[in-house]
């Protein structure tokens, strides 16, 4: 394959509305050492693409200075000393930034080979939010076959993720989401119980789901006024993450209630970890998530898919409802 100079990429022109990001031309870039080429088929599109649109989540140092955390694609060029992938090989790959483009570099630990059951489009939704969840519920909130979860967001990217997961490995799901037609949609994913957050009060509807007891552990990427309500429907002994705050970071919490039952509230971002970290995660989901990718039991739910020059529109619609995963396509229109 003849790899050009340059590329199309989705650039910010200033930081705002979806209307700032604008397709342009960049540089191919060339894999350093230990890392990968990617000709990039499908990318992604993730709610801190949004928060760097708008200004408000830089690039770690050293990374392209557009957006895209997920790309899939074919392995075109070697860095000195890469050797895991091989040239042509389909990979899914967590990027730094930079994953709105034609072309993408990435530390061959960060990528894994594309499973055979997945699309390419469905394996470019799997980097971030797989490795999030799977840090975040298993690693981080040390989730067991047997015990309660929470997920807020069900029918987002993380959210269908997430459940799809947790049930896999044997726990009780329950989810929030903003309709009816969203919490039908978990509950075809595998949550025993969904609850649309605008009719019902999330935590006397679970306190009466789970007699009383509360839930092990909740993922949450709300925050504001739902930190309490998280401690409140929290079992003894029960753990909260948080990856996100869409309602605002800071908050007044309830230090009796976290201590009266032992409870656990922490949190992460992804981004800013080192390669070695990130390619920890990576070795467990193909250990231990890859043979559900191969039997059919868990896998990304698309929404739609949009060409990569029409990222603006990927992220209008990210506003608007949809259910699971929006893509960008080198090869696709709209879908």
């Amino acid at each position: 394959m003849t790899i050009p100079q340059e590329m199309t990429a989705v650039l910010l022109d200033g930081f705002g509305g979806p209307e700032v990001l604008k397709a342009g031309q960049r540089p191919v870039p060339t894999p350093g050492p230990a890392e990968i080429l990617i000709a990039v088929e499908a990318a992604g599109v993730n709610r801190p693409d949004v928060l760097q649109r708008q200004g408000a989540y830089p690039p770690p140092p050293g990374a392209p200075d557009w957006p895209g955390l997920e790309v899939a694609g074919t392995v075109v060029a070697l860095g000195e000393g890469a050797g895991r992938h091989g040239l042509g090989d389909r990979v899914m790959a967590l990027v730094p930034g930079g994953g709105y483009a034609e072309y993408a570099t990435v530390a061959e630990t960060n990528a894994i080979a594309v499973p055979g059951a997945l699309s390419i489009e469905e394996a470019a939704g799997v980097p971030e939010t797989f490795f999030t969840v799977w840090h975040n519920v298993f690693q981080r909130g040390g989730l067991k076959a047997g015990e309660s979860f929470l997920v807020h967001g069900g029918t987002s990217g993380i959210g269908t993720t997430a459940i799809q997961l947790a049930k896999a490995f044997g726990a009780t799901v329950f989810a929030t989401a903003g309709s009816d037609d969203k919490c039908r949609a978990a509950e075809q994913l595998g949550a025993e119980r969904c609850i649309n957050y605008r009719s019902a009060d999330f935590v006397e509807v679970l306190r009466e789901a789970t007699g009383g007891r509360g839930v092990d552990l909740t993922l949450d990427m709300v925050g504001g006024d739902y930190t309490n309500r998280n401690l409140a429907v929290a079992a003894e002994d029960g753990r909260i993450v948080q990856i996100a705050f869409l309602k605002g970071p800071e908050v007044q919490i309830d230090l009796n209630l976290v201590m009266r039952k032992r409870l656990t509230l922490t949190g992460s971002t992804l981004r800013n970890r080192s390669i070695a970290f990130k390619a920890a995660i990576a070795r467990d989901i193909e250990e231990k998530v890859g043979p559900l990718f191969a039997n059919g039991k868990v896998k990304p739910l698309i929404d739609t898919l949009y060409p990569l020059v029409d990222a603006a529109k990927a992220h209008q619609h990210m506003d608007e409802d949809h259910v699971g995963k929006i893509i960008l396509t080198t090869r696709h229109s709209k879908g």
